[in-house]
């Protein structure tokens, strides 16, 4: 084993990356060691939603009150949450959680500006992921379903992500439900005048996948209705 090596593998065992100067092949070994850790984290939590929105919504938002309620709700049937760890919805939604007594899951992502986790997350819940990949797809294994509500880009990619893997049955449908009809209105608008009916690149089908409510009890019913047909399970 020569010098590199050596480094390599003690890098590779402390989880000390930034040691590691190399070949990008060598990227693989921290790609997997996220995997692993979130796949022996979450393998355990049972049952969970994903609660997906800005990290900018202050407190006093309406959205942020209702994040938290939802999250609460969940809690009283039963559900864990998921959320990605940081403030905004995210910490509403970890924050209601906490509060209802249930599992509260953080997938925190490690950004040069911004997101440190909340502090309404589990200790032994709280995952930190340095790959947008990965935590995405821990979002979706282990989640029962999403309720998003509005959020920017980030928020997007997650709600169009989930939306694929069910159209092209990468994943068992589960129910994602949008929060707050005055803000998705344009977008859905957009996407049965555009996409469906003028363009033709998305059939009726998939605009079923997505079912929009103003309330937090709206939100969560969907969720109850959904698996009252079906065994909760994680997305394997």
């Amino acid at each position: 084993m020569n010098k590199e090596e050596k480094k390599i593998r003690q890098a590779f065992k402390a989880k000390n990356w930034n040691t590691i100067k190399t070949s990008d092949s060598w990227h693989i070994f921290k790609i997997m060691s996220e995997f692993v850790d979130g796949f022996d984290t979450l393998s355990k939590i049972g049952p969970c939603v994903s609660i997906f929105g800005s990290a900018r919504t202050n407190s006093k938002n309406k959205y942020y009150i209702e994040a938290e309620e939802i999250a609460f709700l969940l809690t009283q049937k039963g559900y864990g949450v998921i959320t990605g760890g940081g403030p905004g919805i995210m910490e509403a939604a970890n924050k209601g959680a906490k509060k209802g007594g249930g599992k509260s899951v953080g997938l925190n992502i490690n950004l040069p500006f911004e997101q440190s986790a909340n502090n309404y997350i589990d200790i032994d819940k709280l995952i930190n992921f340095d790959y947008f990949f990965v935590r995405k797809v821990m979002f979706v294994k282990y989640a029962q379903g999403f309720i998003v509500l509005p959020g920017g880009v980030g928020t997007l990619d997650e709600l169009f992500e989930a939306i694929t893997l069910i159209q092209t049955e990468k994943i068992a449908k589960f129910p994602i439900v949008l929060v707050g009809k005055s803000y998705w209105k344009g977008l859905i608008d957009w996407i049965k005048t555009i996409m469906l009916n003028k363009e033709k690149n998305i059939s009726n089908k998939d605009l079923n996948l997505i079912q929009i409510v103003d309330t937090p009890s709206e939100a969560v019913e969907i969720i109850e209705n959904f698996y009252n047909k079906y065994t909760l399970k994680p997305n394997f």
